[in-house]
């Protein structure tokens, strides 16, 4: 199987490098105290969704100790739980935009998010309006070095849901695309094949994606990258095409 979806893979790979390292472990932080909450406990054994917080901790580089106070907060937490709104919008050039986010402050949230769209000559727009163009996927990224056999690797992954696997040998990756109602049973696959993926998220992919000129892209991406450095957001869905003149023109 080939052809993973290419914005999904620029995506990863540019939010790696892009994104900093204290914004990534809050964003990890915020999905342990959701899941601590939300699953009843603090036992990775009996709760999924810590478990894959755990492991993207892990496959971020996160220092166990920051781990461990993160869960001892979410436990200790009394609070009022951690909510996850969403917003909907376009950036420049009419680019669909979808944000997800984590709080404790709605007002706070819708404010941050309102600005960026309006300083980054966007337009927030009402529920409803940007998510029929997405579709929500499972991506799985596995590391290369960890696999004895890819061909038998393969066959077991599409028995667990797989609907795409690529394999990039430069990054020494390789990605497992699998429908939203398979994200639990890929999940279940891997342990059972005693395989840590790196990262597991459930993403929005685009259906159709649109083209600007690098220019005009430019400005799309200033938005989406002004949305990704505010603090309640955790993800950032767009449908620019990723193309390879605008690829060189970002470096």
């Amino acid at each position: 199987m080939a052809g993973h979806n290419k914005w999904s893979k620029i995506k990863r790979k540019k939010g790696v490098l892009d994104a900093k390292r204290s914004a990534i472990f809050s964003r990890i932080i915020k999905e342990i105290n959701i899941a601590v909450k939300e699953g009843g406990n603090d036992d990775p054994d009996f709760n999924p969704r810590l478990r894959l917080a755990l492991a993207n901790a892990k496959g971020a580089n996160m220092p166990k100790d920051n781990i461990e106070r993160a869960i001892k907060k979410a436990v200790d937490s009394s609070g009022e739980a951690i909510m996850q709104p969403t917003y909907e919008g376009y950036a420049p050039g009419g680019i669909a935009v979808f944000v997800e986010c984590a709080t404790d402050n709605i007002n706070r949230t819708v404010a941050a998010v309102r600005a960026v769209f309006n300083k980054k000559g966007g337009n927030l727009a009402t529920s409803g309006s940007v998510d029929y163009l997405f579709e929500r996927k499972g991506i799985f990224v596995l590391k290369l070095e960890d696999i004895e056999d890819m061909e038998t690797l393969e066959l077991e992954l599409i028995d667990g849901g797989a609907e795409d696997i690529e394999v990039d040998e430069e990054s020494g990756e390789v990605s497992v695309t699998v429908d939203f109602e398979d994200f639990g049973n890929m999940q279940k696959k891997l342990e059972e094949l005693n395989l840590e993926p790196k990262s597991a998220n459930l993403e929005r992919i685009p259906m159709n994606t649109m083209k600007l000129s690098v220019d005009d892209s430019k400005k799309a991406l200033d938005l989406i990258e002004a949305l990704d450095e505010v603090e309640d957001v955790q993800n950032v869905f767009h449908n620019l095409e990723m193309t390879e003149e605008l690829e060189a023109a970002l470096g």
